[in-house]
């Protein structure tokens, strides 16, 4: 895999961990908040480890059945992916 990529993962990940910082300390304090939308846009771009890690380690959306059952199959899907990308090349 090339470096390019290996960069755009990190990036992605490390946007939805934000994002899920952000959207937890906006819970707390009655702000506006950061749409669902948006979180799984960035997890299906590649972020899907950061708002897994995100959903725990902030205790955040941990009571969602789509994002509690569906986010561990996503990044068990990208991981596959990236698997069969890498024996391919």
């Amino acid at each position: 895999m090339s470096g390019f990529w290996v960069l755009y993962i990190i990036f992605s990940n490390m946007v939805t961990l934000v994002l899920m910082a952000a959207d937890k300390y906006r819970a707390i304090h009655g702000k506006w908040r950061i749409r669902e939308r948006t979180v799984w846009l960035w997890s299906l771009a590649g972020g899907s480890i950061g708002t897994l890690t995100g959903m725990y380690l902030f205790r955040h959306k941990t009571k969602h059945k789509t994002f509690t059952i569906l986010m561990p199959l996503l990044v068990v899907l990208q991981g596959a992916g990236l698997i069969l990308i890498k024996m391919m090349s």
